[in-house]
């Protein structure tokens, strides 16, 4: 049972949502200063935003959940793990965490502090790309904590990574950052047009997972055969 108030876990949901937004846009805008190499700038933001969750989750897990994500939140309400009541400070929170977070990745490149993006990503692919990211990293988080919890951050870590470069989206799945980096006209960025599909897949994809572990992850209880006495 988690023993830390609302306003703590408020604080650790906006502050880990804005250390990973901060590292998502600065290690792209620090990608894209050292090489002109696309695959290689790709390459330092996914090894820079799976590193930096592993270690979010970890110290922050104790405290909030370390959902640093409105599709994940979402989730655990359903669930029931976490409080409706609560649910729509966490959203708050992991919004605003997200914007701080570009703000602060801007001024440590000293940038504005905030853009309006001009990157385009649309279209089936990209939100299709958004569901399956969701779709896995919701399935991911539900069997991690049914399995092996003390992996969790790993397994999270590890799986944003390889979604970085499977998906044609990089992996956003994520609500929050996705609003998050519509105001970084950086390499991370995403044109606030294009937010709507990406947000509806995302959390389609989260609703899909959900329903499907929650079916996978239920043991079945087996009867076992008893064989009849015989009569005297």
């Amino acid at each position: 049972m988690n023993t830390f108030d609302l306003p703590r876990r408020f604080a650790a949901e906006a502050l880990g949502t804005g250390l990973l937004v901060a590292t998502v846009v600065g290690s792209g805008i620090m990608a894209e200063t050292l090489t002109y190499d696309i695959a290689l700038a790709l390459l330092g933001n996914t090894l820079a935003t799976g590193a930096m969750l592993v270690v979010l989750i970890t110290i922050l897990g104790p405290i909030s959940g370390a959902h640093f994500n409105p599709a994940v939140s979402l989730v655990f309400c359903l669930k029931r793990s976490l409080p409706t009541r609560d649910l729509v400070a966490y959203l708050a929170a992991q919004v605003a965490g997200g914007i701080a977070g570009t703000m602060a990745a801007h001024l440590m490149f000293a940038l504005p502090m905030l853009e309006v993006a001009t990157k385009l990503r649309a279209g089936p692919a990209q939100w299709f790309s958004e569901a399956v990211a969701t779709f896995g990293l919701v399935a991911v988080i539900l069997a991690g904590l049914r399995f092996e919890r003390p992996a969790v951050p790993w397994l999270v870590g590890l799986y944003i990574t390889a979604a970085y470069w499977f998906t044609a989206s990089t992996s956003f799945a994520n609500p929050a950052v996705a609003v998050a980096r519509s105001l970084t006209n950086t390499f991370s960025g995403i044109r606030p047009v294009d937010l709507p599909g990406f947000i509806v897949a995302e959390l389609l994809g989260a609703l899909i997972a959900l329903a499907l572990m929650g079916w996978l992850l239920k043991p079945e209880t087996v009867q076992q055969y008893q064989p009849r006495k015989a009569e005297p």
